[in-house]
């Protein structure tokens, strides 16, 4: 018993170093300078924006796009494009890119039409 206890600590311990080293590594500031392109398809909104964002204690900008899908369920479908390399793991990166697009589009920041 004593050996599953310890094998669920380290893992919780790994769990957590991996969140504190990605907090430490990379976060995202915020998307600025935020356009929306005119699509005629009205349950699809295309934007395109300056993402800025901390990289190892460095203020980077990269331009982005992004949209944001209205699916029939009710779910939004983001997808994200970066227009410049990263020198960072894209995947981590566009997971906290999109849930960070969905936050600011549910507070009402991004701009209508």
């Amino acid at each position: 018993m004593r050996w599953f206890l310890g094998l669920t600590t380290i893992r919780n311990f790994k769990k957590k170093f991996k969140k504190i080293i990605k907090r430490i590594f990379m976060r995202i500031v915020e998307i600025k300078e935020i356009i929306r392109k005119d699509v005629p398809i009205y349950y699809r909104r295309l934007y395109s924006s300056v993402l800025v964002m901390e990289l190892m204690n460095k203020i980077i900008e990269r331009k982005i796009d992004f949209s944001i899908e209205a699916k029939p369920t009710g779910q939004k479908d983001i997808l994200v494009t970066i227009a410049e390399p990263i020198d960072y793991p894209l995947v981590p990166l566009l997971r906290e890119l999109k849930k960070f697009i969905n936050e600011i589009d549910s507070d009402g920041q991004l701009p209508p039409l």
